[in-house]
């Protein structure tokens, strides 16, 4: 067992309030691993944030999903949206894959010549959640097909961010309480 796996099990062990910090601080500095395989035709559709990293381009929103859709050109087209101040907010991009090999690692462009690294860290066998960060670890994002996710299986996730070395303690929560409409 790596130290890491050590400091992650046992920081889980005593509470998921420590683990952010414990794993962080130990393995911040590892390759960022993502899944072995994404089935793109699979992983299309609706998603809702379950909890994200606050970031400005967000601020203040809630309701927040994306859906992902296939473009004649390969690419992905990428449609965020959120409810800020009463009103709905859309930021439309795109996607290209940058790891064909296992279709986990993806390249987002929203406003050129701007990108951002959209790697998938987590991914359930049916495609009911997945999680995705940046190498960097600034970036993390729990998404799910439902705006609520079991508990049980939040908490899996928040530990193995940790153990990939992302500072848990960012994590915020997404108000999913309203009715939102598909964009």
């Amino acid at each position: 067992m790596k130290q890491k796996d050590v400091i992650v099990a046992s920081a889980a062990a005593a509470g998921l309030a420590g683990l952010g910090a414990l794993a962080w601080a130990v393995t911040k500095d590892e390759p960022l691993e993502t899944v072995s395989h994404v089935d793109l035709e699979q992983y299309l559709g609706l998603w809702y944030e379950i909890a994200r990293f606050p970031q400005s381009f967000e601020e203040g929103c809630s309701c927040s999903v994306a859906e992902y859709s296939m473009n004649e050109d390969g690419s992905i087209r990428v449609l965020n949206s959120c409810f800020k101040d009463g009103e709905l907010h859309t930021a439309e991009g795109s996607a290209t894959v940058t790891d064909k090999k296992t279709n986990a690692k993806l390249k987002v462009k929203f406003f050129a010549p701007f990108t951002g690294k959209y790697w998938i860290i987590a991914l359930a066998s049916d495609y009911s959640y997945a999680m995705v960060g940046h190498p960097n670890r600034k970036y993390l994002w729990i998404l799910a097909r439902k705006p609520q996710m079991n508990n049980q299986v939040y908490n899996h996730l928040v530990v193995q961010a940790a153990g990939q070395s992302f500072d848990i303690r960012k994590l915020v929560k997404t108000v999913q309480d309203c009715e939102h409409v598909s964009v």
